[in-house]
């Protein structure tokens, strides 16, 4: 191994290692509360030493979204992977979804935060860069299922697959987020219902909505 190959690897380590610590710290504090001075406490590192690699605090908890997209990317891959018509494979794209929500709560308020704020995306170098591109490639799994799916018949032909598969994401994501928010009270003890019962109806109502 070359001087230069041995320093990139010791430079993606440094960088890693910052991430880890950074996720401590956002999962245990939350976003708003957390500091760049806490996430360098807890990498044991000067805070001069994390903006070598990360320019704020949003360029760090956007590095977590990232982590947490990679994650998400991979369950869609896997959900579509044995499933023979698109409608099969849209429908365990969201249950996929689903699974990452209540497996991964923390990296989902990260991807909550990146959806619902002004992200910079001028720079093609940032982590931001690399979010989007993340991001899209996770999303036109979906949208692949529902082509494959108006192609084979399963899915309706009369619907665009790029505003559905959209539709389908912001309309999943919300569910979850009142699933997560609102099941002791307000679904619960108003409505006598689960977190569990409304998500299963949400995909039944998107099933019927796409049926051909």
């Amino acid at each position: 191994m070359g001087i230069a190959e041995r320093r990139e690897r010791e430079k993606e380590k440094r960088k890693n290692d910052i991430i880890d610590a950074a996720e401590r710290v956002f999962f245990e504090k939350g976003h708003e509360n957390a500091t760049m001075d806490d996430v360098a406490n807890e990498a044991e590192l000067s805070k001069g030493t994390l903006y070598l690699y990360f320019k704020n605090k949003e360029d760090l908890y956007l590095a977590i979204h990232l982590r947490g997209n990679k994650i998400l990317h991979s369950l869609f891959q896997k959900a579509v992977k044995n499933k023979k018509t698109g409608i099969e494979k849209t429908r365990s794209v969201g249950k996929a979804y689903v699974e990452f929500f209540k497996k991964y709560p923390n990296y989902f308020n990260a991807m909550l935060y990146y959806e619902s704020h002004d992200i910079d995306f001028a720079d093609q170098d940032s982590v931001a860069a690399e979010c989007l591109i993340e991001g899209k490639a996770t999303l036109e799994l979906l949208i692949e299922s529902i082509v494959i799916g108006i192609k084979d018949g399963s899915i309706r032909s009369n619907i665009d697959p790029v505003k559905t598969a959209i539709s389908l994401w912001g309309q999943t994501t919300g569910i979850l987020q009142i699933a997560s928010l609102k099941e002791k009270i307000i679904l619960s003890q108003y409505f006598s219902i689960s977190a569990q019962d409304v998500i299963d109806y949400n995909f039944d109502l998107i099933y019927h909505a796409l049926k051909s």
